[in-house]
C-alpha cells in the first residue's frame, strides 16, 4: 500500500507541474488552453527524437525541450491567441481547441500511432526509499516537477514581475494605467506555462509511452485538477493535482485499476457540488 502511495505521489506531482502551467495561462489571460496537452506531446517527442537521434538523455534535453515549447508557446499567442482576444471569449478558447485538434492529428500523420519508448535511460532504475520500492524515473520527474513548481510559486508571488502578472490578471485597464504591458505579460505568461509543461513532457519519457493521443490523456488531467482546485488559482492546481495522482493509485490498490479514473472524476463532481468553485477558488 505504501509503494502505490508513494507511486501516488510522484505522479501527482506530475500531474501538478502540467496543472500549474495551465492554471497560470487561464488565470492571468483568461484563456483556456484546450491545447496544453498537445504541446505536452509535443515535448515529449521532441525529447524522443532528441534521444533517439542525437543520443541526448532526457535530463539534458529537457531544458532544451522547455525552451522549444515556450517559442510554440510565443508564437500560439502572437499568431493566435492576441487577435482573438479582441473578440468574444470563447473565441479564443475555440482557437486552442482547433489547435490541439491539428498538432495531435500533425503527429499522426508525421509520427505515425505508434506507441514509442525510450530503452534504459540515465534515471532507470528503481530506488528504495525507507523500505518502500518505487521507480527512480518517477522520483527523479516528481522531484524535477516540485523544484519546477516551487520556483514558479516564488516569480509570481514574490517578485515585482509576478505581482504585474497578478495586476493584469485583475484589471487589464488599471495595470495598463500605471505603466504595465498587458500584452507582453500575456506572452511571457504563455512563454512560461509552455515551458513548464514541455520540461514535464521531457521528462516523462522516461518511463512513460509517446504516442499521439498522450496529450489527451494528461491535459484532461490537468483540466480537472484546475477545475478542482479553484479556477485559476496556482496553489489549487497543485494541491489537486497531488489528489488526483493519490486517488488514482490508491483506487487501483483497493479497487481496481480500470475504475482509478473513474474515481478520479466522481471525486471531481463531489467536489465541484459542494464547491463550485473549486477547493481554493475565491467565493
Amino acid at each position: 500500500m505504501f509503494e502505490a502511495l508513494a507511486a501516488g505521489l510522484f505522479n501527482g506531482l506530475i500531474y501538478a507541474a502540467v496543472a500549474v502551467g495551465l492554471a497560470l495561462i487561464w488565470g492571468i489571460t483568461d484563456v483556456l488552453n484546450f491545447a496544453h496537452g498537445e504541446f505536452l506531446m509535443l515535448g515529449m517527442y521532441a525529447a524522443y527524437w532528441m534521444f533517439t537521434l542525437g543520443h541526448l538523455d532526457p535530463l539534458f534535453s529537457a531544458p532544451l525541450v522547455a525552451c522549444v515549447l515556450g517559442f510554440v508557446g510565443f508564437m500560439t499567442y502572437a499568431l493566435i491567441i492576441r487577435r482573438l482576444q479582441k473578440g468574444p471569449a470563447m473565441a479564443a478558447i475555440l482557437a486552442t481547441f482547433g489547435l490541439g485538434l491539428v498538432l495531435r492529428q500533425l503527429a499522426f500523420i508525421f509520427f505515425s500511432p505508434d506507441y514509442r519508448s525510450l530503452p534504459d535511460t540515465l534515471v532507470s532504475g528503481s530506488v528504495s526509499l525507507a523500505g518502500i520500492s518505487t521507480g527512480r524515473p518517477q522520483v527523479i520527474t516528481g522531484i524535477v516537477a516540485l523544484v519546477v513548481i516551487v520556483a514558479l510559486f516564488f516569480l509570481v508571488y514574490r517578485t515585482r514581475w509576478g505581482h504585474a502578472l497578478q495586476a493584469v490578471a485583475e484589471d487589464r485597464q488599471v495595470a495598463a494605467l500605471v505603466g504595465i504591458a498587458p500584452d507582453r505579460v500575456n506572452a511571457q505568461v504563455w512563454v512560461l506555462g509552455s515551458a513548464v509543461v514541455g520540461l514535464a513532457g521531457a521528462l516523462l519519457t522516461t518511463f512513460f509511452y509517446v504516442f499521439p493521443s498522450v496529450g489527451t490523456v494528461f491535459g484532461l488531467m490537468a483540466f480537472v485538477a484546475v477545475c478542482m482546485g479553484g479556477f485559476g488559482s496556482l496553489p489549487g492546481a497543485f494541491i489537486a493535482g497531488i489528489l488526483i495522482g493519490i486517488i488514482e493509485a490508491m483506487t487501483g490498490y483497493f479497487v481496481e485499476p480500470a475504475l482509478k479514473t473513474v474515481s478520479v472524476f466522481i471525486v471531481f463532481v463531489l467536489v465541484l457540488w459542494y464547491r463550485p468553485r473549486g477547493l481554493f477558488g475565491r467565493w
